[in-house]
């Protein structure tokens, strides 16, 4: 990216204009004009100045916006008819990392978030020009206050202020100057973080500097976006943006309620704001009238004036090496899985509480990584709890309320397709499954914090097709699709209110349902889906960081041997974490292309290392030969961890997340970021979604596996891959097969994926560098047994030297794509066979008991062999303990006992037989209950 940004004017006259503006300033009074696509625009050159004599007390807080958590910049008034501000109440449930309590639960007092009620304002307007060569000098009623334009700078003229007050005092210069729009006439808006489409702000909040990923306001009239851009050097890289080092704040409400873009610098109270009489402040800003919509204008800003391309590379290690580094530490004690409750300590945020996302994440990594410890540790144990648990979030404390967990055994909280992919990936030999799916497609279930799910949606609809075939639900989908097309999509949302966002909190909320669109249109080939898709995915890359721009420099991180320490982390007691002091190039270390965690946690998690829309968007940007969306999902994935790297970019820069031993303390030693132990598959899982999204659009389709959808929660949804095999140019029924250590190769800049056929091993490799990869391929003898007579042939053209001993040497094009065949070799596959070969059995595969209001479940694992899983919906409240009593195949009576609540039994069968099983209980009150029988299997 760019080099420093030492000084504004020689930073942009580097830069190229798309479409060439007029500007002439015929007089003051007639300002700025801007003549673009035919268009005229003006842009007043006034300014408010706004004074407190004492510190206005900045502060963040939550803001009363209905259904949105987000908080806001509030300042203290001492005029009441200026506190507009109503401080929203904060319950128990909002409480854990990244929920401030310095922020959400101090004292309420007379506040305003409207910038125009803080302090003494006053509108200064220029009354006088001069030009001076290719520069226009603007004169003031006022001498505190000079400015000047540059109207020749490109992409956008440049207007640069200098405030120099005649007293001490708290100071905010706001460019109060830019086109004002009615909102009836206004197309679409823009405010970071959340105002998007016609969502009109109802407040003139000011958006922060460190909050604002491209530091700018924004309105589309339908012909032009007309905005202003704070200059790049007021957001520098170092050090990382918070809130004590933002330079200035943006926001689009001006105090007639229409939609004019404005910038205030320093923000009161904050940065810079404590002037001295005499003392100059300097800003400088861009005035934009760009001919495209906002997401256009969004790229073409984050790509001219910011320096954002295709800026990252693997550099410190493959993704098949952090894929295999991050299994095996999701199968260490570091990992903290709770075995007995089935489930990921939640720790972090709610102590002794257990959370799980899908069981579709381990399943695929067994499946594809051939791996049957991977199974029986984690898959299969969260596959029993995806079926009985109610919530996600599952805690036996039945007093604690931080998130709304529960510890009833209501199951499923798999969402409908999680029991579509099951069913699929089991060979459709348990019928359970579709009368799960079934149940809940005809209601409505809470899964999430309090979010409620309707069972009925297009989305299910289009899931229970896949499931079935059933031209009913695939009619049922598109029609729900296309009235969620006319409704949602066609139509600009102008309140926080979308049925299918359920609360605005996680980013998904706030755009379109653009990921199951996609998957629409992969289902049926309606063009409309995939523009419904593609204009979702636009907004929601808006969420993703494009400033500061990147320096093209190194900077020194781990100051002292320390890594940074966490606020939080550090509130709860968490020791310092030591690595050594080093210089690292500033694009490893950049947020750029990420998102903050959420807009109720936005002003702590600066740029999550979960990227799960990442292969969502590369797929999109393929299908719609879109870029920016492409060069976006690159950027949140590749070249930033060797292991799993937490949770967060959060306190200053480092290199901690990117090392190897990162993940590998206890939990109290983790000190730089926080540790979400149920994140750790499905970032695993989401590598594999990248790997092989990867492959399939750089090699046009030609490589291809089938999926399942991972719907999870929040923003972690996924395909899954595995279930199915795939075609390899041409090449069908390729099962998808990438052991650990399969391979090595000398350079980290390629990942690869493997599948094989009979003797044959398929490998594609992509460069994510920019210089050609020459490099050596070593297979590994004890998963690729080879022979003299084995071969390596090319698929696309790519240069590949002769087989020996295993290894070969391979070249791969800048950015390119090498796929090879390995001929006559024997893979050495160990579970995957087994698991996905299906099962003749069918039917007879649930039960239900009375008492204690049991239900059994016989899961049919293909030759891999069955499970019996019973559960108790009843408590301990009601029973002290369960005895399972269960046939063999025999007939011979067997027993299990279960004296702690939750009430299950496991009972693996390695083949699958008529069972009969009852239940003794015995009550709380010491009274013993025998059940009635079922018999189960066939």
């Amino acid at each position: 990216m760019k080099n420093g940004i030492p000084r504004l004017i020689a930073c942009l006259t580097f830069m190229s204009f798309a479409a060439q503006a007029q500007v002439r300033v015929p007089s003051a009074a007639e300002g700025v004009r801007i003549t673009s696509a035919g268009r005229q625009y003006t842009f007043q050159p006034a300014f408010r100045v706004i004074f407190s004599e004492k510190d206005p007390a900045m502060a963040l807080k939550p803001a009363g916006i209905k259904n949105v958590e987000y908080n806001v910049l509030t300042w203290k008034v001492e005029d009441s008819s200026r506190a507009d501000f109503q401080q929203k109440k904060i319950g128990a449930a909002m409480a854990g990392d990244g929920f401030d309590d310095r922020i959400l639960r101090t004292r309420s007092e007379w506040r305003t978030a409207n910038i125009f009620n803080v302090g003494e304002s006053t509108v200064l307007q220029a009354n006088a020009i001069r030009q001076v060569k290719d520069t226009i000098f603007f004169g003031f009623p006022s001498s505190e206050l000079s400015a000047f334009l540059l109207p020749s700078a490109k992409p956008y003229p440049v207007l640069h202020f200098t405030f120099r007050p005649k007293r001490d005092g708290y100071y905010s210069i706001g460019f109060v100057g830019a086109p004002a729009i009615p909102v009836p006439e206004v197309k679409e808006i823009w405010q970071p973080l959340i105002w998007q489409e016609l969502r009109v702000p109802d407040a003139a909040y000011l958006t922060p500097a460190f909050m604002a990923t491209l530091p700018a306001t924004m309105v589309y009239n339908g012909q032009h976006t007309l905005g202003v851009l704070a200059a790049p050097e007021h957001l520098p890289f170092q050090p990382l943006p918070t809130l004590p080092n933002s330079q200035f704040g943006v926001t689009l409400r001006n105090e007639q309620g229409r939609m004019q873009p404005q910038v205030y610098a320093p923000i009161p109270g904050g940065y810079g704001s404590n002037m001295k009489a005499g003392a100059p402040f300097r800003f400088s800003m861009q005035l934009v009238a760009e001919p495209q919509d906002i997401t256009h204008t969004y790229q073409f800003i984050a790509e001219r004036i910011f320096g954002f391309r295709d800026y990252r590379k693997n550099d410190i290690a493959s993704l098949n090496t952090v894929l295999d580094n991050m299994t095996a530490y999701a199968m260490s004690r570091y990992a903290w899985f709770v075995d007995s409750l089935k489930g990921f300590a939640y720790s972090t945020d709610v102590p002794g509480a257990v959370k799980n996302v899908s069981s579709l994440h381990p399943l695929e990594l067994s499946i594809v990584r051939d791996d049957s410890v991977m199974f029986e540790k984690r898959a299969y144990p969260l596959m029993e709890f995806m079926l009985s648990r109610e919530k996600f979030l599952f805690s036996l404390d039945s007093l604690q309320k931080i998130q709304s967990p529960s510890r009833r055994l209501k199951g499923p909280v798999a969402p409908l397709s999680e029991l579509v992919a099951l069913y699929n990936v089991f060979g459709r030999s348990n019928p359970f499954y579709l009368q799960m799916m079934e149940r809940e497609y005809a209601g409505a279930r809470v899964r999430n914090l309090d979010v409620k799910e309707d069972g009925a949606s297009w989305i299910n609809a289009m899931h229970l097709f896949k499931a079935t075939g059933n031209r009913e639900y695939q009619s049922v989908a598109i029609s729900k699709a296309n009235a969620y097309l006319r409704d949602r999509v066609e139509r600009s949302q102008t309140a926080f209110d979308d049925p299918f966002a359920g609360s605005f909190f996680f980013w998904p909320a706030y755009t379109n349902r653009w990921i199951e669109l996609l998957q629409l249109y992969e289902l049926t080939g309606y063009k409309a889906y995939l523009d419904a898709a593609v204009e979702g995915a636009r907004h929601y890359a808006m969420f993703t960081w494009m400033a500061p721009a990147v320096p093209d420099s190194m900077i020194t991180v781990n100051a002292g041997g320390k890594a940074p320490m966490y606020w939080y982390l550090r509130s709860k007691g968490h020791t310092q974490v030591y690595y050594p002091q080093e210089q690292a190039p500033a694009w490893r270390l950049s947020e750029t292309g990420l998102t903050p965690e959420s807009s109720g946690t936005s002003t702590g998690h600066r740029g999550i290392f979960m990227t799960n829309f990442a292969p969502w968007m590369l797929k999109v940007g393929y299908y719609a030969k879109d870029t920016f969306l492409m060069n976006v999902a690159k950027a949140s994935t590749i070249g930033r961890y060797r292991n799993f790297p937490g949770y967060h970019i959060n306190t200053e820069r480092t290199t901690a997340y990117e090392k190897e031993d990162f993940p590998l303390r206890e939990h109290k030693a983790q000190s730089v970021n926080s540790f979400h132990y149920n994140h750790i598959l499905p970032m695993a899982a989401m590598l594999i979604d990248y790997l092989v999204t990867d492959v399939f659009v750089r090699s046009k389709g030609k490589v291809h596996f089938p999926t399942e959808y991972v719907e999870g929660y929040a923003y972690l949804q996924n395909h899954m891959y595995g279930g199915a095999p795939g075609t390899f140019y041409g090449e069908k029924d390729v099962q998808l097969w990438m052991p650990a250590k399969l391979l090595a190769a000398a350079s980290p800049e390629l990942n690869y994926i493997a599948g094989r056929k009979g003797e044959r091993v398929f490998l594609a490799f992509t460069n994510q560098s920019k210089s050609t990869v020459r490099t050596r391929i070593a297979l590994n003898p004890a998963l690729v047994g080879t022979t003299s007579a084995s071969r390596v042939s090319t698929l696309n053209g790519a240069v590949a030297g002769p087989l020996r001993q295993g290894t070969f040497d391979c070249t791969v094009a800048p950015g390119g794509l090498a796929v090879f065949i390995v001929d006559g070799v024997k893979p050495v596959v160990r579970f995957q066979e087994k698991i996905l070969s299906g099962s003749n059995k069918n039917g007879n595969d649930f039960g239900e008991i009375k008492a204690g209001n049991a239900k059994a479940m016989l899961f049919r694992l293909g030759a891999y062999g069955s499970r019996l899983f019973l559960y108790l919906e009843d408590d301990d409240t009601r029973w002290r303990s369960v005895q399972l009593h269960y046939t063999d195949a025999g007939g011979k009576e067997n027993r299990l006992r279960d004296t702690a609540y939750p009430f299950e039994f496991t009972v693996p069968l390695p083949q699958e037989y008529k069972l009969s099983c009852w239940l003794t209980l015995e009550g709380r009150d010491g009274a013993i209950e025998t059940s009635e029988k079922i018999t189960i299997g066939n």
